[in-house]
């Protein structure tokens, strides 16, 4: 079981989720622009592996993630503490609502699919900043957005994907 591990494929975590591919978080992660001191908003930590990897760019303290389960979040939390990521903040809540206690934010990526990006989520971009998201209930586009001053999103598409669907 172990060596599933390092195959470049989803693989489950628990509770009906998965975690992306390596590639796909390597993707996700270079698309994002995010620099030091950054404020990110994940939406589904999952295991904490890709809230990891977001800590390394902008610092673990700059983390924010939401996870619909309450199991996968309080996993996580260990999981991330265990590895020296004690700042990266996990609350337990509906992806859909963002977190407005910490908005604006640099960054907001989604680590599921979501029909379109919510706009309570749109909401706590700061103007400039980012949004990189698969979005479709079918066929999926992972869809990388900056928000613009009037509240909107100009869109570029990167190509089809294939994520769990957001819960909520």
């Amino acid at each position: 079981r172990r060596d599933r591990a390092y195959a470049d494929r989803a693989l489950p975590i628990g509770d009906g989720q998965t975690i992306s591919a390596p590639h796909m978080v390597a993707i996700m992660a270079d698309l994002l622009e995010a620099d030091p001191g950054d404020a990110v908003l994940e939406i589904g930590t999952g295991c904490g592996y890709h809230a990891a990897m977001t800590a390394e760019l902008v610092g673990d303290e700059n983390v924010y993630s939401v996870e619909y389960s309450g199991e996968l979040a309080e996993r996580a939390r260990d999981q991330l503490a265990d590895l020296g990521y004690d700042d990266v903040s996990i609350r337990v809540g509906d992806g859909r609502d963002g977190w407005p206690r910490h908005a604006p934010y640099d960054a907001v990526y989604f680590t599921c699919a979501a029909a379109d990006v919510p706009d309570p989520v749109v909401e706590q971009v700061r103007p400039g900043g980012q949004v990189l998201a698969p979005i479709g209930t079918g066929r999926q586009t992972l869809v990388d957005a900056t928000k613009r001053p009037d509240g909107s999103l100009e869109r570029t598409r990167n190509g089809g994907v294939r994520f769990v669907r957001m819960r909520g």
